[in-house]
């Protein structure tokens, strides 16, 4: 079971983390030393320092915050899509979205965009976003070292980089929320903002569709980052409440964007 939260249930603890991320900038600049020059990162000792100064410049800057806003601002929303890709759902899903012009984020667990590396180009080319989402999906990764961690999230940065032919991911989301101070600098110095989310559908648990669409509606004033699920099982229900939502957001007036980096 994921420990996803609906709204802001997961919020707290985060930003209470927050006050700890100075304390870790030092440790998390020693796996920004050891970048590649693709993306990736190495544990050899052997890393040249030049290379890594290379991939410095190339690497936007961005908040070690946690993002919740969109780039539409008041009346925006963000639909953010996590777990796959899925060979199976991740089209459904893409057909959707395109169907309502809207474009979403991807967060994308690392051995998954391995193993379908047409369906993340296929998720590029349409115009969305990729998310790092761990290598493994592990929700108990604020419970484990920093050395794993870090294993997590760049591991995960260079599977999905190498299976979208070279687009890196621009968001790092941790599964389940399990967000550390570490993890959140690690994410922010690849250039990978944070992102959080407010309105949880529960969608993987399948409540059926009725209530998925109905939790959009009633936790939308919690935010505009609302997650759903393409991969983990049957999602059908999460499709055909796509199909409601998406209308009925802009019935309302709203704007779908992408979150703030």
């Amino acid at each position: 079971m994921m420990r996803h939260g609906g709204g802001r249930g997961w919020h707290g603890r985060v930003l209470a983390a927050a006050l700890g991320v100075t304390a870790v900038a030092a440790a998390t600049s020693v796996w920004t030393a050891q970048a590649d020059p693709t993306g990736g990162h190495s544990s050899h000792a052997g890393a040249s320092a030049g290379a890594a100064a290379g991939e410095q410049g190339k690497v936007a800057k961005v908040a070690v915050t946690i993002a919740h806003a969109s780039d539409k601002g008041d009346r925006g929303v963000n639909i953010t899509i996590d777990d796959g890709p899925d060979p199976h759902w991740t089209p459904k899903v893409l057909e959707v979205l395109r169907e309502y012009d809207v474009k979403a984020t991807f967060c994308m667990v690392g051995t998954q965009a391995k193993a379908y590396p047409d369906m993340v180009k296929a998720v590029v080319a349409a115009g969305h976003r990729l998310c790092d989402h761990t290598v493994s999906h592990d929700t108990s990764m604020d419970h484990k070292p920093e050395s794993y961690q870090s294993q997590q999230i760049l591991d995960a940065e260079k599977m999905i980089t190498d299976a979208s032919g070279g687009v890196r991911p621009m968001y790092y989301r941790a599964p389940g929320g399990a967000f550390t101070p570490y993890s959140r600098q690690l994410a922010a110095d690849r250039g990978m903002r944070p992102l959080g989310w407010n309105v949880d559908t529960k969608d993987f648990e399948r409540p059926g569709t009725a209530a998925i669409v109905a939790t959009v509606k009633q936790e939308l004033h919690n935010g505009p980052t609302v997650l759903f699920h393409d991969a983990g099982g049957d999602r059908s229900q999460t499709v055909a409440a796509l199909r409601e939502v998406l209308p009925w957001l802009k019935q309302q007036g709203y704007s779908f964007g992408f979150p703030v980096r």
